[in-house]
């Protein structure tokens, strides 16, 4: 992790986390302060956590939550009564830095400090604060504020697995087109790869790169935050206030894990038996936990839907309870999965198959259950629990360890923009994929409203139909494109052997391959080998370089 010096006495640094505080304190740091809210990526330690391991080294650590663009002089001068009282260096932090060097040149402004220097200031370590200070420049005109920083032909919100898929898509059919990807992120993830390292297959590492080695060549990274939208203009606001114009728009954010819409559950992420693997630190945890447990009972537990990749909270369940069969411990743990649903899962072909290794591991399954609180040191979880008459009621269970899958929706900045339909996420047409009011912006990825389900296949398979359908918008093709709903979930039920779930719009089946080849409705150890040593390099090296290997998009009109 990078400290930034700002001031002799601040230093500003993107997301920690709890590992980074040893080497904060042998860098002879006080205090640190938060400027994060809690739950903004999915890569994101609560600060309760943070506050936990800061307390173990000695340091003194605040939580001033700004939201992404929206730093507001009471935020500055709170910042600045943190800054006083701060014994020693402090460092301040949030996603990329870029809010904590806000709050601070806000505060020093409002102080009366000359805007060029603190402009210079923050230049010199790589953030720029004159578009927040703006209005402090006395000649500073309102035609000057309301000039866009920047234009696009194209421009592309969010740069994971369906962000970059359609960048390299567009760019791999017309080389010399004009692209822009926000993201503020510094690693792009594997998420898929996260199931594997909670069950000891994969390390983390083997899933996470730098996302500089990813976009690409041809494209602009706009390393920064989306705050707002103006699709009638046109443009939208990043969090250091710059506007960005754009011709076409294309979204894909992905979603928010909403770990504070359980009780409790932020506070006692990853210790008191308490884990994910819907968080890329918290998967070695769970590795931890099912190798530690040789008695006991282990819950699992499953949102109300929309979440990403629905089967994952059972494929957790799926590979602890084959460690602890095959360490002889099976019949010691009391499995349960807790399923906000009312069924096993949404395609009711695999679940014959599924069933088998409920039955194999003597799990229960306890369907209408949904997880709304936790308390970590007494190991105890409530569930809201929907009866058939539809009578609710509170129900708590004592665990040794329990793997949560948080509840999920749309991110902050699209649920409340005019881009979003009633439930928050982006409003398309779920066949070619373009908002069904704004006609110059599509989406595609975890934060749009189609029908499908939510995993790395799907985006896989939309890139190219977007990829086609933004190009015959802008007269560089022939044909609408539309996307049958594919979606694809290799459900891990043992190590060695997986339930490869391939289906679309209403469930229906979409197999890529013959059943002689691969007979998805049947454990197979062919579709672990794809799982485990093929589709990882497909992602890194064919979906998000542009290679279309069998997801060339269909013209149909």
């Amino acid at each position: 992790m990078q400290f930034k010096q700002l001031t002799p006495e601040l230093y500003v640094s993107g997301q920690l986390l709890p590992a980074d505080i040893a080497e904060v304190a042998a860098q002879g740091i006080k205090t640190i302060i938060c400027n994060r809210p809690d739950a903004e990526s999915s890569d994101q330690p609560s600060f309760v956590e943070m506050e936990e391991e800061a307390a173990r080294h000695g340091i003194d650590i605040y939580h001033l939550p700004v939201i992404s663009g929206q730093v507001t002089d009471n935020d500055a001068q709170a910042m600045e009564t943190l800054l006083d009282q701060a014994v020693g260096p402090a460092l301040a932090y949030c996603r990329t830095g870029t809010r904590s060097t806000q709050l601070w040149a806000l505060s020093q402004a409002l102080g009366g400090e000359d805007i060029n220097q603190l402009r210079t200031t923050a230049r010199s370590i790589g953030y720029d604060v004159y578009p927040l200070l703006q209005r402090f420049e006395a000649n500073f005109s309102k035609a000057q504020a309301s000039k866009p920083a920047m234009t696009y032909e194209l421009l592309i919100v969010g740069g994971g697995a369906a962000g970059i898929a359609a960048a390299s898509s567009l760019l791999s059919r017309h080389p010399d087109l004009q692209i822009g990807i926000i993201d503020p992120a510094e690693h792009h993830y594997y998420q898929p790869g996260w199931t594997l390292v909670g069950g000891g297959v994969f390390t983390p590492e083997k899933t996470e790169r730098q996302m500089s080695s990813l976009i690409p060549r041809h494209a602009h990274w706009i390393k920064a935050a989306v705050t707002s939208f103006e699709p009638e203009q046109n443009r939208l606001m990043l969090e250091d206030n710059r506007i960005v114009q754009y011709r076409r728009l294309i979204v894909a954010p992905g979603l928010k894990l909403n770990w504070e819409g359980v009780e409790g559950l932020a506070e006692t992420l990853g210790h008191n038996g308490v884990t994910s693997n819907y968080r890329y630190d918290l998967a070695p945890y769970t590795w931890q936990l099912v190798q530690q447990l040789k008695t006991g009972k282990a819950i699992f537990t499953q949102p109300p839907m929309p979440i990403k990749c629905a089967g994952a909270p059972q494929k957790a369940m799926y590979l602890s309870a084959d460690h602890w069969r095959r360490t002889g411990v099976l019949n010691n743990i009391d499995i349960q999965f807790y399923n906000a649903g009312g069924v096993l899962f949404g395609v009711k072909d695999y679940v014959p198959a599924l069933m088998e290794y409920v039955e194999r591991y003597n799990a229960k399954l306890n369907f209408s259950h949904n997880l709304v609180k936790i308390d970590g040191s007494t190991r105890t979880a409530w569930f809201e629990h929907t009866k058939a008459d539809g009578e609710k009621e509170v129900l708590s269970t004592e665990f040794d360890m329990i793997h949560v899958c948080p509840p999920q929706q749309a991110p902050d900045f699209i649920r409340r923009s005019s881009l979003a339909d009633d439930a928050g996420w982006v409003d398309v047409d779920q066949n070619t994929l373009r908002h069904k009011r704004y006609e110059n912006i599509w989406s595609l990825g975890d934060a749009m409203n189609a029908p499908n389900a939510k995993t790395a296949a799907a985006a896989r398979m939309q890139a190219p139909v977007v990829a086609n359908n933004v190009l015959q918008d802008m007269g560089l093709g022939t044909g609408v494109a539309h996307y049958n709903g594919y979606g694809s979930c290799p459900l891990t039920v043992e190590k060695g052997k997986i339930v490869l779930a391939e289906f679309g719009y209403g469930g229906k089946l979409l197999p890529t391959f013959p059943t002689w080849v691969l007979d998805g409705k049947r454990p197979t150890r062919t579709a672990w080998i794809l799982k485990e040593r093929i589709l990882p390099p497909v992602y890194w090296e064919a979906m998000l370089k542009g290679k279309e290997w069998l997801t060339k998009p269909t013209v149909v009109e």
